[in-house]
């Protein structure tokens, strides 16, 4: 119940904007990631594309994004909100060594995910 505002994972131009309509199944489930109602932004930044779905839940019947394709983004800045909190799942390449655990709670623009792995 307690993500509300949704902030960019990485700096950079949002490629796309995806709504799909669906379930207000309760958000902690697994197949909430792929039935329920979402928003999926993708960002290309730091010669890198990440994604990440806003997803409603149960109570929280609405996801809000602020942006749109072209838009730039700077990491940690707002793009959007899902009111009630919910869920927002973060998908990452595997050019990217996750930092946090399962489990762990993370804060809102200041926890670092994950660090891109150096080029070789």
């Amino acid at each position: 119940f307690d993500v509300h505002v949704n902030r960019a994972p990485i700096g950079g131009k949002i490629v796309e904007v995806e709504y799909k309509p669906g379930k207000f199944l309760v958000a902690s489930r697994d197949e909430a990631s792929v039935q329920n109602e979402m928003n999926t932004i993708t960002i290309d930044g730091r010669g890198t594309l990440v994604r990440f779905s806003q997803i409603a839940g149960l109570i929280a019947r609405r996801v809000i994004c602020y942006k749109k394709p072209g838009d730039f983004v700077t990491t940690g800045e707002r793009v959007g909100l899902i009111r009630f909190g919910s869920r927002v799942d973060v998908h990452l390449g595997p050019e990217w060594k996750i930092r946090v655990k399962e489990g762990e709670r993370v804060s809102a623009g200041s926890s670092i995910l994950a660090e891109m792995t150096p080029k070789e």
